[in-house]
């Protein structure tokens, strides 16, 4: 993969924690990388529906490849940068390619309707 094929920037979030009653707490998103070079690549097919709780549940699967970083867990989730900035949540991976060259996962859009 050539460098001029991450054509996309994406900001990537990792679980935060704010002071409870009882201590640090999980709660937010802490930054934990910004404009970060990517590749994104729809998964085909590239929209899936199903009912959860009465909700009509779509998820739009994708598989993003970018330079490794040292870190990234399936825990965090990643913000696509474009015309409206899209939250995914990773649901595979990272895994490492080459030695500690790239970072592939595959990562998936929710958007919920009532029924």
């Amino acid at each position: 993969m050539r460098a001029g094929q991450l054509d996309r920037r994406i900001t990537i979030e990792r679980p935060g924690m704010v002071e409870g009653e009882y201590g640090p707490q999980p709660g937010g998103w802490a930054l934990f990388a910004t404009r970060v070079p990517a590749q994104v690549q729809d998964a085909l097919p590239s929209k899936s529906e199903t009912v959860q709780d009465g909700l009509a549940v779509a998820t739009r699967p994708a598989r993003l490849r970018m330079r490794y970083l040292r870190g990234i867990t399936s825990d965090m989730r990643i913000t696509l940068h474009g015309d409206t900035d899209m939250v995914f949540q990773i649901v595979g991976g990272p895994a490492q390619i080459g030695r500690r060259e790239w970072l592939e996962m595959t990562i998936e859009q929710y958007s919920t309707q009532g029924q």
